[in-house]
């Protein structure tokens, strides 16, 4: 069975992002999102367990949105406002239901880039 994992790094400060609040939603056809999981960044950045796994783990398209606008100020960066970066949506699609999907963001306040990892 496949998995789905993540983790956040601030390349800002060349930490792991802590106390990053994530959600993962699943699309429907009509682009109608169901929220599947919400949880926070552990000390690592990562999540403590899969954000999707088991029988729940099904091929189709998901976002996952972090709020890094919020985890930045927490750190004590000022922002102007409106923030330029708020909450960054990463939209994906799962086609292999067998095989670990890790979806990793590296973030600043102003950039960020992902990639499929392992």
């Amino acid at each position: 069975m496949g998995y789905l994992t993540s983790h956040i790094l601030d390349t800002t400060r060349g930490v792991a992002a802590s106390g990053v609040t994530i959600e993962l939603y699943q699309l429907a056809e009509d682009g109608a999102r169901s929220l599947v999981h919400k949880t926070l960044s552990n000390h690592d950045g990562r999540c403590d367990a899969p954000l999707l796994e088991g029988d729940n783990f099904k091929a189709g398209r998901y976002e996952l949105e972090f709020a890094i606008g919020d985890y930045f100020a927490e750190q004590g960066i000022e922002m102007p406002e409106p923030r330029f970066l708020d909450v960054v949506v990463l939209r994906f699609g799962i086609a292999d239901e067998d095989s670990h999907y890790h979806v990793p963001l590296l973030v600043t306040p102003y950039s960020y880039s992902t990639y499929r990892g392992s």
